[in-house]
Formats: C-alpha cells, structure tokens, sequence
C-alpha cells in the first residue's frame, strides 16, 4: 500500500463509511501502532483504543473533503498515534515531557470553527453513549472516567477475570462506536 493513488482512495473510502477501506487500512497500519504503544509502557488495550481514535480523526479528516495528505498513509497514522499517546501518558503522569510542543498553531478562524465541530461532536457522543444501554455504559465509564483497573471492573460486573472484562470493554466500545457513527452520519 505504498502508492499515493491507492492511498487516496482508501482515505476517499473512509470518507464514504466504506467497511472495507477501513480494514484495509486497519491490516496495513495496527500493527505498527500496537508496537509503538506497547513499547512506551502500553498495552494491546491501549493500542486498540488509540488506533480507534487515530482512524476516528483520520475519518474526520478525510471527512471535511479538505484534507490533503502530504505525507505516506502510514506516516501520517504513525504521528497522530504517538500524539495521541504522549497525551494519554501525560494524563496518567507517566511522561513528563511537554506534549504542547507537538501540537500544530492554528489561526483563530479556524479554532473557534474547530471548537464549535468539537463540541457537536461531544453532544453526539454524549447522546451515544446514553443510548448505549447498561452494563456497556457504566464498564466504559468506569474504566475512562473512573480510572478504574479492569481487575476491579472484572469484580464489580462480575466476569470471571480481568480479560473477561476486557472482551467485553472492547465489545461496549465498537457498540459505541457504531451507535456515534450512525448518529453522526444521520447529521451530515
């Protein structure tokens, strides 16, 4: 998947909700992001989760039809993941370094237009995750907003072990995820 034609056309595919030019590009690229987080003090948790987010603002990107990518595919999800993760890091306190330093200056224009789709984009997952439905709603806020370890977790829904929890973490996200997909495509 190396030339910039073929990369255009999945980015065009994931604009367009295409199933298979995401996993495509979820063959061509995971595994680069699972190495990356699993070698700065991440799990295969981690990595899912970040490699979600990075293909959500991929398909964001790809999306708003202005973005052009000046860069090889893989570079580009490579760069997003690894802010995405020194983020995350820094959050957990776990990087001391200054992750500002990374992120690019935009004009004011273009901050207040982007804060504006940022903060539809939150009423669309707030309204996503209330139509979630129990227990997915309170697995996954428990572990994002309470912190909680997936042992604990595993306790509290009563799974069997931890990786029982986790299976069932990663079920509730892609359940979100095409819950805030729908909506979201239902809005454009």
């Amino acid at each position: 998947m190396t030339s910039a034609f073929q990369e255009k056309e999945l980015l065009k595919g994931l604009a367009n909700s295409d199933k298979q030019a995401a996993e495509t590009i979820y063959a061509a690229h995971y595994s680069m992001v699972q190495s990356l987080i699993i070698n700065n003090n991440g799990s295969a948790d981690d990595a899912r989760d970040i490699f979600q987010e990075t293909m959500i603002v991929l398909y964001e990107k790809a999306k708003s039809g202005q973005f052009e990518l000046n860069c090889q595919l893989k570079t580009f999800i490579y760069s997003v993941s690894k802010r995405l993760w020194l983020k995350r890091l820094q959050q957990l306190q776990k990087y001391g370094g200054q992750v500002e330093s990374m992120v690019e200056t935009v004009p004011v224009e273009e901050e207040l237009e982007h804060h504006e789709l940022r903060n539809q984009q939150f009423q669309a997952m707030e309204h996503s995750l209330l139509s979630l439905g129990e227990p997915c709603k309170s697995l996954l806020e428990a572990y994002y907003l309470q912190k909680r370890n997936m042992t604990e977790i595993a306790g509290s829904f009563g799974y069997t072990n931890a990786d029982n929890a986790k299976n069932q973490k990663y079920k509730c996200l892609n359940r979100l995820k095409k819950i805030f997909f729908a909506h979201h495509k239902k809005r454009d």
